[in-house]
This record gives C-alpha cells, sequence and structure tokens, in this order.
C-alpha cells in the first residue's frame, strides 16, 4: 500500500508539473499577443516621435552592419567554392553566379541574417528592457502618465521591422561579392558568364520579393520575441540573463520554422 501511494503521489505530481508548463507557455503566448496588438495600438503615438524609431534603427541596424557584412563575405567565399567543386563535375560551372545569387536571395540570406540580428540586436534589446524594468524606469513612466509601450516598445519593433530586410538584403549582396571574387579572380570562371547566367536566372518576384518577404516576417518575430522577452523578464540579474538566453534560443527556433512555412507556401503558389 505505501509502494503504491508513493506511485500515486509522484504521477499526480508529474502530471501536475505538466499541466503548469503547457498552461504557462499558454499564458506566456497570450501575454505575447497582448504585447503585439498593444504595440500596434499605440505605434501612431510612437511615429509622433519618429526620431525614436531612427535613433533606435541605428542601434539595431546600423550596429549590426560589421558582422551582418564579414558574415555575409564569408558565406559567399565559401558557397562558390563548395559549388564550384560540385558543378564541375557535371560541366556547368559556369552556372556558379546562380547558384551563389539564389542560395543566398531565396535563404542563406534572410535566415543567417535574423539568426545574427537575434544575437546581436535581439539579445541587446532584451537587456536593455530587461534593465529598464529591475530598476523600475517603466514603473516610473507610468507614474509620470507615459505609456512605455509608446515610449520604448512601439520605437524599438519598428526599428527591428525597418533594419531587418535592408540587413538581409545587404548581407546578399555582400555575399554576391564574396562568391565573385573566389569564382572569377581565383578559380577563373568568366566574369560576363558569371553575371549574365545569374541575371537571367534570378527572377524579381519568385526569388527577390519572396526573399524580402521573409526577412520582413523575421525581422517582426525576432523583435517582438526580444521585446516580450525583456518586457515580461523578472527583475532580477538573473531573471534578465535567462530572458537574455530565451531570445536567442526562441527566436532561432521560430526563425527557422517561419523559413520551413513560408518556403512551403512560396512554392505551392
Amino acid at each position: 500500500m505505501i509502494v503504491r501511494s508513493r506511485l500515486f503521489t509522484g504521477l499526480i505530481r508529474t502530471l501536475r508539473n505538466i499541466g503548469h508548463r503547457f498552461t504557462s507557455r499558454i499564458w506566456r503566448l497570450g501575454a505575447g499577443a497582448r504585447l503585439f496588438g498593444l504595440t500596434l495600438v499605440y505605434s501612431g503615438e510612437s511615429f509622433r516621435r519618429f526620431r525614436l524609431t531612427i535613433r533606435e534603427v541605428y542601434f539595431t541596424g546600423v550596429m549590426s552592419l560589421i558582422i551582418i557584412m564579414v558574415s555575409a563575405f564569408f558565406v559567399g567565399m565559401v558557397l562558390a567554392l563548395q559549388g564550384y567543386n560540385t558543378l564541375q563535375k557535371y560541366g556547368s560551372s559556369e552556372a556558379i553566379g546562380v547558384l551563389v545569387a539564389l542560395a543566398l536571395v531565396r535563404e542563406l540570406g534572410p535566415v543567417i541574417t535574423a539568426l545574427l540580428f537575434a544575437g546581436r540586436a535581439g539579445t541587446a534589446i532584451t537587456a536593455e528592457i530587461g534593465l529598464m524594468k529591475a530598476t523600475e524606469q517603466l514603473s516610473a513612466m507610468e507614474m509620470m502618465a507615459v505609456s512605455p509601450i509608446a515610449r520604448v516598445i512601439a520605437p524599438r519593433f519598428w526599428a527591428g521591422v525597418i533594419a531587418m530586410p535592408i540587413l538581409a538584403a545587404l548581407f546578399s549582396m555582400v555575399g554576391i561579392l564574396g562568391g565573385y571574387l573566389v569564382a572569377v579572380p581565383l578559380i577563373g570562371v568568366d566574369s560576363g558568364a558569371f553575371w549574365s547566367q545569374m541575371q537571367a536566372n534570378v527572377d524579381w518576384r519568385l526569388d527577390i520579393v519572396n526573399g524580402a518577404i521573409k526577412s520582413v516576417v523575421f525581422g517582426v518575430a525576432c523583435t517582438m520575441i526580444a521585446l516580450f522577452e525583456g518586457y515580461d523578464a523578472p527583475p532580477t540579474a538573473e531573471g534578465v540573463s535567462r530572458a537574455t538566453t530565451r531570445t536567442v534560443v526562441t527566436s532561432s527556433l521560430t526563425v527557422l520554422m517561419l523559413d520551413f512555412v513560408l518556403t512551403s507556401f512560396m512554392i505551392t503558389l
């Protein structure tokens, strides 16, 4: 009887923990959706002070340029090396420009940019808002009848949405340049063939526009996750550090999941 009682108690405790975690995830999902809705509602008020958004574009976008461009350059070079090694076996080495451009514009440009954006700008946003909450700056704004959503959240949200597509476009351009420097001067591929085949096979709507749509969606997701984690973080040093870690993990998984979903829709349409 004692053994059965212990097993029953352990089972009840396990089910209670599972239920608590499930309801906690649902609550956080609802709180995030509510914060997103409030951000859209207060966006008009924040746009009246558009200089705040421009300032955040500088901190989230311009300050991320170095890591974006350096990463893009080496990704393009690696794509050119690997692509030439594969295409040479089939006598299609002149199509290396098409491979580099399509890989960057369709997939690698938006995805890698979003991952780097989450690791650099997303964590900075979460830490900044979490520290503002820990030092009661957000509460002080509410006491002065200033909405933290309009003053802090909305400018950072729109800054991320604006900066992300621009960073993704720069990533693709710098990556193509890196692939060109490897394919033409180093390997010896004809420069005219590199550019002409790229221009002939990269479609404006199917490739460039779809890549831009992905970058916008990733920008919304990564920025909103960073904002919510910072706004919802416990006002302690440990709470802020855990929120920063959750920002990177959640943003990375969300970007990869959204990439699969968007690619599926874009292929079928």
